[in-house]
């Protein structure tokens, strides 16, 4: 009797199958501090299994993307397009082959999974059950003692040997970060309900005329003078745009934006930005749930901007989490969800500022990696992205120096200083803070160098001379990586700015207050470029540290102190707190046209 036709599929797939080998570890990390294994995981809770295939081809992408970014190479400005990167990073077709096997191994169909356009993540959701069987791991929920937040994860799991070449790695597994806003705490203070009325000025550092309110109340106005912008009018507005990135839930407020505008841009009433939902995002309009963290985002970057359109995208994927059978998904790492949404968009803002960031060492390398050349993608379709440094000086994200731990995840508690993530990415522009006029570091401004990412050769020269000519030898030896990406890269006011929130003006801080502001004046560059037919500036820190250094204002005085020390001091040239210096806006225009 002949065998029926499922009977032959099935002994030909088991004759063709790849070789199959047995479980090896692929990641293993200790459980950061602070967080409680309170038990295993429901077996039926769902878990969102994010599996990353190797870029075959990215260092040809980082190529690209350096040529494109020098000002004194003959490709400077010529972007690629979305489907040019998409080619770049697609993973090799064994890779597809393996990993597709290796699912419908497990009994994933095709039909459940989710590709990314250039086809190098893949998402399938699964039960825990599953999970621990496609992983040879145990899941677990885990406890935040501060706030208790709850997460579903392991400390380690396994492929197949084989599969070790086809996989990058897999999320959420190991991944314990936890976002979170910059510093932004905001203050009501009775003699701020009415504006400061301007007075006579005082002669700035940089040369600058700026009303001597500005020491105590940052407002537009101020920026613009301190940062010699007052005369630009964008007139490019139908080519140029720029967005702000919100998480946890936050909420930028219609109306809170409209007391700003009447309050510091009359001429910008009646105009608003556009709301980008991704992955369950909220724009709650209820005055009180507005956000600070936003407020002070849209405001500023949209004011400073003004008349540019604005785009305000919110990401869901937050904690807090309660794990429980009704609960259909957890994933409270949301950077790779806002990716996946940018990177598939054909059209893209030229300016993107993120005032969120977590303590580098709670992100598993291999992931803060992969993000990380997320942004590179980005850069090389000619954005220029933009993240606060953090809050806590050298030390962890806890902006108080006297609490910080400063001790490392890896099993040894070893002191050190703690980097901030995504900053201490090569291929994004960290902002630091200052304070006053004339301007001083700010002393809770975040810096230091990347554990993970080498020193880029963009920053070889600047911060070589800080490390050899400006800090004494031997000092906090040990305490950091000097072969590490340095952060910040440059820096803006980062105190006392304006703002309303939930109908009330009051001051709010934090360097989620200097990237956004940042990346207004960086907007008005594009828009100067597009104005005269040129490219948007697109990876910005190639140009900063060659031609743009001369157009910046160097701080030399101040210190952020952390983990007990303290902190690295402002000094001549690039250094660890404020970087390459505050912008002039006046002479980067000169140099980018």
């Amino acid at each position: 009797m002949l065998a029926s036709a499922p009977y032959l599929l099935a002994v030909l797939g088991i004759a063709f199958a790849a070789p199959q080998s047995a479980p090896k570890i692929k990641e293993r990390v200790h459980a950061p501090r602070d967080w409680i294994n309170v038990g295993a995981a429901p077996t039926n809770h769902v878990v969102p299994l994010r599996i990353a295939l190797p870029q075959s081809n990215f260092q040809e992408l980082e190529r690209h993307l350096y040529e494109i970014s020098d000002p004194d190479h003959a490709r400077y400005g010529d972007h690629l397009t979305k489907e040019e990167v998409e080619e770049l990073v697609a993973p090799h077709p064994d890779s597809v082959h393996a990993v597709n096997e290796w699912l419908a191994g497990h009994g994933i169909p095709e039909g459940d999974c989710v590709r990314s356009p250039a086809k190098d993540w893949i998402t399938v959701h699964v039960p825990v059950a599953k999970a621990e069987a496609m992983l040879d791991t145990k899941f677990h929920v885990w406890k935040h003692a501060k706030d208790e937040d709850s997460v579903v994860r392991t400390t380690s799991y396994s492929l197949p040997e084989h599969m070790h070449a086809h996989i990058e790695l897999i999320q959420p597994t190991t991944l314990f970060n936890r976002i979170t806003g910059h510093r932004a705490t905001f203050r009501f203070s009775g003699a701020q309900e009415e504006a400061p009325a301007a007075t006579s000025g005082t002669i700035t550092a940089n040369g600058q005329e700026v009303d001597a309110s500005c020491n105590t109340t940052i407002t537009v106005s101020c920026l613009k003078q301190l940062y010699n912008a007052v005369d630009y009018v964008p007139a490019a507005t139908k080519k140029n745009s720029i967005a702000l990135t919100g998480y946890l839930n936050q909420s930028a407020n219609f109306a809170d934006l409209q007391q700003f505008y009447a309050d510091q841009v009359p001429a910008a009433v009646n105009s608003t930005f556009n709301v980008t939902f991704i992955n369950g995002g909220v724009n709650n309009q209820t005055l009180s749930a507005a956000g600070a963290e936003a407020d002070l985002d849209v405001q500023f970057a949209l004011g400073i901007a003004f008349p540019t359109p604005g785009t305000f995208y919110t990401t869901g994927g937050s904690p807090p989490f309660i794990p429980d059978i009704d609960t259909p998904d957890d994933d409270n790492e949301p950077y790779t969800a806002w990716l996946d949404f940018v990177l598939a968009q054909k059209t893209l803002p030229q300016t993107i500022s993120t005032s969120y960031g977590d303590d580098e060492q709670t992100v598993p390398e291999s992931f803060a990696k992969r993000v990380c050349a997320g942004f590179a993608q980005l850069g090389a379709r000619g954005v220029s992205l933009l993240f606060s440094s953090g809050d806590g000086g050298v030390g962890d994200g806890d902006p108080d120096p006297e609490t910080q731990t400063c001790q490392t995840n890896d099993g040894r508690n070893v002191t050190k200083f703690i980097p901030g993530f995504p900053a201490s990415c090569p291929f994004v522009t960290a902002v630091g803070g200052t304070i006053h006029i004339p301007e001083v570091a700010v002393d809770f401004s975040g810096g230091g160098f990347s554990n993970y990412f080498a020193r880029p050769l963009y920053q070889e020269f600047a911060v070589t001379e800080f490390l050899t000519k400006q800090l004494p030898k031997g000092t906090y030896e040990g305490l950091f990586n000097p072969a590490g990406r340095a952060i910040p890269d440059v820096s803006g006011q980062a105190d006392n700015f304006r703002i309303f929130f939930r109908g009330r003006a009051g001051l709010i801080g934090g360097t989620s207050a200097s990237s956004p502001s940042f990346a207004g004046f960086v907007s008005l560059l594009n828009d100067a470029r597009l104005s005269h037919g040129l490219p948007p500036l697109g990876f910005l820190n190639p140009l900063l540290y060659t031609r743009g250094v001369s157009a910046f204002n160097d701080i030399t005085s101040g210190n952020a102190p952390g983990c007990g020390t303290p902190g690295f001091n402002a000094t001549v040239g690039w250094d660890p707190i404020t970087g390459l210096g505050t912008p002039d806006f006046g002479k980067l225009k000169d140099i980018v046209l």
